[in-house]
């Protein structure tokens, strides 16, 4: 398809072809040696550099706003009472100590799986539109809180590695795979722009601008392809968020803002639309719905056909991600949760 062909509304428009081996499977380290690919917009001048040098390139005058969201071990394995093997993906907390999860294999409500340190997941309802299952988890009879389960989840539970790394989770993942700041477990993924901050950038930044965190915390929903031809037909998943006061008195009064990740991005366009402070997130941003808050936005490279290269184009338009995309394939920039990135200004 050419480029001039393009239709921005279109889910075939935003796909791109991908050599495996750019797809980054582990991080480099130090983090803050991964490579950035800065875009000026105003000068249209394109920029090949490391997330070490990230303050050359920040205007002045800048709010910075990160996710604390922490990732939950969120992935188990048990059995049902046939005895076959599991596997149960956490998603949410839903309402009244029920919980939204993926399970692989064949359910049906009341059926109930055991796993270890005696907890165990009842069924309650399947959702056929898309795959997911409403449970209550209990140990030794009790039905157990978010909190509570959390707990139980990061002793017996893995790491749920995207897909596309094509690995078992590891013990370095625990620390790479978390952001320096993570303090609010409910994510089931990273936001990953942040995994580049190293203790030494992340203080540069403090020194030199205001850094305010807000929680969006990361649902399955963030890999979930887009099916239906016209994008705005795709039921775009929800996330819940929360913005405290301090990040929202600097939303209100930034000149400027940088979004640190997808996720800071859709949390502050959210509230900017709707002037709510937490709830369910399920802001779909593309060219038919920029940004009208963020100026500026710091993010990893995204799946063709996802809502997240939507959201580059968003920014920037469709040709121009496009574009991007392709000099970022030839130049061999590392792709997605753990590869290189992008600074937009």
């Amino acid at each position: 398809m050419k480029k001039s062909n393009l239709d921005p509304l279109k889910t075939a428009s935003y796909d791109y072809d991908l050599p495996k081996e750019l797809i980054a499977s582990k991080p480099v380290y130090p983090a803050d040696s991964a490579r950035l690919l800065v875009y000026n917009r105003q000068t249209q001048e394109i920029t090949h550099t490391t997330f070490k040098n990230l303050l050359d390139f920040l205007p002045k005058n800048l709010s910075v706003f990160l996710n604390d969201t922490k990732v939950i071990k969120a992935r188990i394995y048990g059995t049902k009472p046939t005895g076959g093997k599991v596997e149960l993906l956490f998603n949410k907390p839903l309402f009244m100590n029920q919980y939204l999860v993926m399970i692989r294999g064949k359910v049906n409500v009341g059926l109930e799986l055991a796993f270890d340190l005696g907890l165990s997941a009842k069924v309650i309802e399947l959702h056929d539109d898309d795959g997911t299952r409403t449970v209550e988890f209990f140990k030794d009879g009790k039905k157990l809180e978010f909190l509570e389960l959390v707990d139980i989840l990061n002793e017996i539970g893995h790491l749920p590695l995207p897909h596309y790394m094509n690995r078992e989770d590891e013990e370095q993942d625990n620390k790479d795979y978390q952001t320096l700041f993570a303090k609010n477990y409910g994510a089931v993924a990273a936001p990953t722009a942040s995994l580049h901050f190293t203790p030494e950038l992340l203080e540069k930044i403090n020194n030199h601008y205001e850094v305010n965190y807000l929680t969006l915390h990361v649902g399955a929903g963030t890999f979930k392809p887009v099916d239906s031809e016209d994008i705005l037909n795709h039921p775009m998943h929800s996330e819940y968020f929360e913005i405290g006061r301090e990040a929202k008195s600097a939303l209100d009064n930034a000149q400027k803002t940088l979004a640190v990740g997808t996720t800071v991005t859709r949390t502050i366009e959210y509230y900017a639309r709707m002037n709510k402070i937490q709830g369910e997130c399920d802001l779909f941003l593309n060219p038919a719905n920029t940004p009208i808050k963020v100026d500026h936005l710091l993010t990893n490279f995204h799946l063709p056909k996802s809502t997240l290269i939507m959201l580059i184009a968003s920014f920037v338009g469709l040709e121009k991600t496009l574009e991007l995309y392709d000099i970022a394939v030839k130049e061999k920039y590392r792709f997605f949760s753990y590869g290189d990135g992008m600074l937009i200004i």
